[in-house]
């Protein structure tokens, strides 16, 4: 078949997806100043390019995967145009509404305001739904400082991105509204998608996608239990389904295995310990297909 072409979005989402792609097996290299990075994969081709237009290209068919926060998509509402495969989970923020602390929002929206932003189309759709008499100053980055409690303000209202909400709290400014949540998806063409080969190869990057996000959530622990100790031991087990459990040499016990989630570790080690459980041993897993 021929190449599928993958868009890679620059800056946090890169470093994002090139650790994942890593992790799968599928190396990049990128040169200073390309933007297309070399693979050890012959059915794959890589473009680097700007997050914010990287649906857009999707939605024009101008390749068949990419990779973009769901803001984006919404910003460039292209969300009819792309089809979601799945949710990375990476970056995850809220597009909010922001004023100064000592404004009262109620009173602000009673009269003409401007929304400093980098969404247009995402304002645009806000001040319809909240019926507030608006116009748009669009910002490239740093949008904070358009916003003050004073004359001199350029803007009243910041629309923009946040993930824990200090630098808002750091420029004086309150969230007055979440407009939506977003995350960095693998978003596919529509077109790609009705090519029966490149469908079957996104659905296998997926499957290889999840396996690496299901393992970093979860960690194998071994260990040896006596026979007297066993049943106990085994009903306390948390496991994905089932643990492997295989007889030790000279009939003395059984040596079992259990996939648990890194969370349960630190609860669950102390428990195994008390119900007999020796010679424990935790080690990373790289992937894991249900």
């Amino acid at each position: 078949m021929e190449k599928l072409r993958i868009l890679l979005a620059k800056g946090r989402i890169y470093e994002s997806v090139y650790e994942l792609l890593s992790d799968v097996g599928i190396s990049l290299k990128l040169a200073d100043r390309t933007y297309f990075p070399t693979t050890n994969q012959d059915d794959l081709a890589f473009q680097v390019v700007k997050p914010q237009i990287a649906s857009a290209l999707l939605a024009s068919n101008k390749a068949d995967v990419g990779f973009s926060g769901k803001d984006w998509v919404y910003e460039n509402g292209v969300q009819d145009g792309v089809e979601e495969i799945m949710d990375l989970g990476f970056d995850p923020v809220r597009i909010v509404a922001a004023i100064p602390n000592t404004v009262d929002f109620e009173a602000l929206v009673q009269k003409p305001v401007t929304i400093a932003t980098e969404y247009q189309t995402l304002s645009k759709k806000w001040l319809a739904d909240k019926k507030i008499d608006g116009t748009i100053f669009r910002t490239w980055g740093t949008s904070e400082g358009f916003v003050q409690d004073n004359e001199d303000s350029l803007a009243q209202i910041l629309i923009d991105n946040t993930s824990t909400g200090s630098s808002l709290r750091a420029n004086n400014l309150k969230i007055v509204d979440t407009l939506m949540t977003s995350s960095t998806r693998m978003y596919a063409s529509k077109e790609a998608l009705k090519d029966p080969e490149k469908k079957q190869k996104i659905m296998e990057l997926k499957m290889l996608f999840e396996s690496v996000l299901n393992a970093r959530g979860r960690v194998m622990l071994e260990m040896n239990v006596a026979k007297d100790k066993f049943d106990g031991l085994i009903k306390a087990l948390p496991s994905m389904k089932s643990p492997t459990v295989s007889p030790l040499f000279g009939d003395d016990g059984y040596a079992v295995k259990i996939a648990v989630k890194k969370s349960e570790v630190p609860t669950l080690l102390p428990k195994l310990q008390s119900l007999g459980a020796t010679d424990i041993l935790e080690y990373a897993l790289r992937k894991v297909v249900r």
